[in-house]
């Protein structure tokens, strides 16, 4: 409550410390004041052409400034005024410390309130009303002067950047219209230029302050569309940079190319002669047809040759992409078509050297004379070596040889007892 002729009065040893408090406080609010009328983001928005909630916040600011600059009017008046009373006597009487304590202690500020009204307050009270102003305005000169601070500059620096890109591409001919990272170019330039000019008109529209509660000028600023700007450009820089891999490299491409399409293509034709000479062989099995050479391919190739030769690396590069992987599964597909053709030759193969095999069992045996092995060796034999062969019954041959040989080289139950009687002899 405010002191009257009735109330408390403070003492000297109180005006002393409330003088050299208040002294004090107003000299750093002085300094803080001036720092703000001093700072570059202040500077900054005064001469801009301001929008949106920066344009709202800014004109707000303008009126807290002048407001703080009123109440620090008021505050100097009333230090003053404590000061000359002070100073008039060393030892101030009742009557003095009685004004003293008014000025110092009591509700008699009177400041712009926020109707255009009249308010009195302490020192204290208005203290703390300028304190809430002083943030208020050092929030938005902070964010502002970050936010232009980072993202013009970075802006432009991405904007250099995307020209030299975009002479580097149209060099090897990626352009609006002809590629579609020519006109992502574009898409990205004028995104560039929007960006900066929204940037330095309302640089609050790219401040995200710090949650919670924080200290004047919390937070960063928000580079969502300058990042995705960027990383749309890296993409284009990636794809610029593969059509010039494929202007270094392009013929070794195509040779490659060509000597892998050959091969698939001598392969489908040695398919094609084994089908045929299959066919002669071998009765009763059902051998795959062969496709002849890809056509599209062919063409495909031809117009890589041609991109080449107009230099239009821009087509070029999906085009040898495609063909590689394609000419590949056509290798791969004239060898599956090989293997599929001569797999009854391989069997029939596999049957002879089987056969075989068991014959020389049976002669290191000692039983290649005997009728029934020799005879069903011969029509086994017969079977395999003859053509067209049916490699069903041969099979069935060969078997009915292999189970014939096996029993042969069984020992037999005579056999048996005639060595464990020789042995026992022995003993």
């Amino acid at each position: 409550m405010a002191p009257d002729s009735g109330g408390t009065v403070l003492s000297r040893e109180e005006v002393d410390r409330s003088l050299a408090r208040f002294g004090a406080e107003h000299e750093a609010i002085e300094i803080s004041l001036l720092a703000l009328q001093d700072h570059a983001g202040r500077r900054l928005l005064e001469g801009a052409d301001l929008t949106g909630a920066t344009r709202d916040r800014w004109s707000r600011a303008e009126h807290v400034i002048t407001r703080l600059w009123n109440d620090f009017d008021q505050l100097t008046d009333a230090l003053e005024t404590a000061r000359e009373l002070r100073a008039r006597r060393r030892d101030p009487g009742r009557d003095e410390l009685l004004q003293l304590s008014m000025v110092l202690d009591g509700a008699t500020l009177g400041v712009a309130g926020e109707d255009g009204g009249v308010e009195h307050l302490g020192w204290a009270e208005l203290i703390g009303r300028m304190n809430t102003g002083y943030a208020e305005v050092l929030d938005l000169l902070v964010a502002a002067d970050v936010v232009w601070s980072a993202l013009p500059a970075r802006i432009d620096l991405l904007a250099t950047e995307l020209h030299r890109l975009r002479d580097l591409a149209h060099s090897v001919g990626v352009r609006p219209g002809a590629h579609p990272a020519g006109d992502e170019l574009t898409g990205i330039t004028e995104e560039l230029t929007t960006l900066r000019a929204e940037v330095i008109a309302d640089p609050l529209a790219f401040w995200t302050p710090a949650g919670g509660s924080s200290a004047p000028g919390g937070g960063r600023p928000d580079t969502t569309r300058y990042d995705r700007a960027a990383r749309a450009l890296d993409d284009i820089r990636r794809e610029v940079d593969a059509v010039i891999g494929v202007r270094k490299d392009a013929e070794e491409r195509l040779i490659r190319l060509r000597d892998v399409l050959s091969r698939a293509d001598r392969t489908l034709a040695e398919a094609r002669l084994a089908r045929g000479e299959v066919l002669a062989k071998i009765a009763a099995s059902e051998v795959p047809a062969v496709n002849g050479p890809s056509q599209a391919l062919g063409e495909q190739l031809i117009a890589a040759a041609d991109f080449r030769r107009r230099s239009q690396w821009h087509r070029l590069s999906p085009l040898l992409e495609s063909l590689e992987q394609r000419a590949d599964e056509e290798l791969r597909r004239a060898r599956d078509s090989l293997s599929a053709v001569t797999a009854p030759l391989a069997v029939r193969a596999e049957l002879r050297g089987r056969l075989d095999a068991w014959r020389a069992r049976v002669v290191r045996a000692g039983r290649g004379d005997e009728r029934l092995l020799a005879e069903r060796y011969d029509a086994a034999r017969r079977m395999l070596w003859t053509a067209p062969c049916d490699l069903r019954a041969a099979e069935s041959a060969v078997l009915r040889h292999q189970e014939a040989a096996a029993d042969a080289l069984l020992p037999s139950a005579a056999d048996s007892t005639d060595r464990a009687a020789g042995s026992r002899g022995e003993s």
